[in-house]
């Protein structure tokens, strides 16, 4: 039996998010068994940018962080629905991955799980870039990304009122252990992406795997011409461990600029005046 887990980033209770995933997981034709989590119902603190996941091989912050990526590591395939708040992905997304290096110990593990996805806004055409958001969260989860879609509906329940989305969660469903469903929007030939940041008249960029080429016209479509470059991280399983080894090296690459870095930096201490947050009450 298959291990499914939703990852569910809203924190409305039975909102549009839970029963997307849930419909998800109605549709799947294999036998499993659907286990979700709800991510700000977790303690997931902010990174402290010291690196010390990379040699203890877990993060040493003491929060839920582990319990999270223990059941991503133990699921067979994984359903990711976030709302949409002020033109992007819920933040929980961002905050997770955000301690994403304390990823790569595991990263053999959780190389090429089958993922679906859904962004869900209130309003049509005023998703902004959840989308983007959440394959990015997939990505650093080095997830297969099987099929992705924003879906609208705004109130409880709401997301159903029509078939079409009914349609999407099948569709979702029968991808994610089975082949994946193809995109009639341009995607980045390299990693798949669909959003694209102009650097000048011809030459874009993958917001998703932030490789740049240009855009050419074929059959009076746009074609994405996209090359790789020389440091990927989650394009292939040996570039992603490339990457944590490169990673690692940051500290013998301090350790050698030692003197020089801390001439630079100390040259700033004393501007500007740092305000501190309020006091609270006992």
């Amino acid at each position: 039996m298959k291990n499914v887990l939703a990852v569910v980033g809203s924190p409305r209770k039975l909102g549009n998010c839970d029963i997307m995933a849930k419909e998800i997981s109605r549709c799947i034709d294999q036998p499993h068994r659907l286990r979700l989590l709800r991510l700000q119902e977790y303690d997931i603190r902010p990174c402290r940018g010291c690196y010390m996941c990379l040699f203890k091989n877990q993060c040493v912050i003491d929060d839920d962080f582990d319990s999270i990526v223990q059941a991503i590591v133990d699921a067979d395939a994984l359903i990711v629905t976030v709302p949409t708040y002020f033109l992007g992905p819920n933040a929980c997304l961002k905050r997770f991955t955000d301690r994403g290096i304390a990823l790569y110990p595991h990263a053999e593990k959780l190389w090429a799980k089958p993922a679906v996805a859904a962004g869900i806004a209130g309003i049509e055409g005023k998703e902004g870039y959840t989308l983007l958001g959440v394959e990015s969260f997939l990505k650093m989860l080095f997830a297969d990304i099987k099929m992705r879609r924003i879906v609208y509906g705004a109130l409880p329940g709401e997301v159903f009122f029509n078939q079409q989305n009914r349609d999407t969660a099948a569709a979702m469903a029968k991808s994610l252990f089975g082949q994946a469903k193809s995109d009639a929007a341009p995607c980045c030939p390299v990693c798949g992406g669909q959003t694209f940041r102009f650097l000048d008249d011809v030459r874009v960029r993958c917001m998703l795997c932030s490789n740049a080429g240009e855009i050419k016209v074929r059959n009076g479509r746009p074609v994405p011409a996209i090359t790789r470059s020389e440091h990927e991280f989650f394009l292939s399983l040996e570039e992603a461990l490339a990457h944590r080894e490169w990673l690692m090296g940051m500290k013998s690459r301090f350790s050698e600029h030692k003197l020089q870095l801390k001439e630079i930096v100390l040259d700033y201490r004393r501007e500007g005046e740092w305000l501190k947050p309020p006091p609270k009450d006992d």
